[in-house]
């Protein structure tokens, strides 16, 4: 039976270990590198976290602005090629009177993925330059965008939605744009880049400032 954490000191120096698959306090002294419970290994902090963090930050920014700059989707109607991006959709959807519509794929398409990077980003510089921060704080803005991240992947089908308004009443053919692509990649790596930040460390970063 492991002896009781003391407060006031962190489980690491401690030597304790909490299981991120089924929550068992391990101990992480010898040699050993398993959870006694489920089997999962064991690690003081996740390998290399900061630096895939920041790689897919790093993907993640350099994609969002080919994602709402260039066209999303090319629309073939009556012999001409009409290209539309995110923005100019938005628009297109508040001309046709369909605010509704028009504020969902605001918030999906722009505003979600921008706030994902920015928290992402703000987090992950608190935890390099150990900034003084309520720690607590940083932990629910995670989780929020954590929690976002797994609904992320029903951003790629605004460009379902913006295609199923358009006018139906004529012939057309609706082909992706290289915005498409960018977009995809944006949710991809935002939602990796959450899963490969290790919360703990945001604790570390205000012990190790103290």
């Amino acid at each position: 039976m492991d002896k009781p954490l003391k407060p006031g000191i962190s489980a690491i120096q401690q030597n304790r270990q909490l299981c991120r698959i089924c929550d068992t306090d391990c101990s992480i002294t010898g040699n050993a590198t398993y959870c006694p419970h489920c089997g999962s290994p064991i690690s003081p902090r996740i390998k290399n976290s900061q630096q895939k963090t920041w790689a897919l930050l790093f993907t993640a920014i350099v994609f969002i602005f080919p994602a709402n700059l260039y066209p999303i989707t090319y629309l073939l109607k009556n012999n001409t090629l009409y290209p539309d991006t995110i923005f100019s959709g938005i628009l297109s959807l508040l001309d046709s009177d369909m605010p509704a519509i028009a504020f969902i794929v605001f918030i999906a398409s722009i505003l979600v993925p921008i706030l994902k990077i920015l928290a992402l980003t703000f987090i992950s510089f608190a935890v390099h330059f150990q900034w003084q921060l309520n720690p607590k704080k940083q932990l629910i803005a995670f989780s929020i965008v954590e929690w976002i991240g797994r609904w992320s992947i029903l951003d790629l089908f605004v460009i379902s939605i913006m295609v199923a308004v358009f006018d139906k009443g004529n012939l057309l053919s609706v082909y992706p744009g290289i915005a498409a692509t960018s977009f995809t990649v944006v949710v991809v790596t935002t939602l990796f880049a959450a899963e490969s930040f290790d919360t703990r460390l945001i604790w570390d970063a205000n012990i190790d400032a103290k």
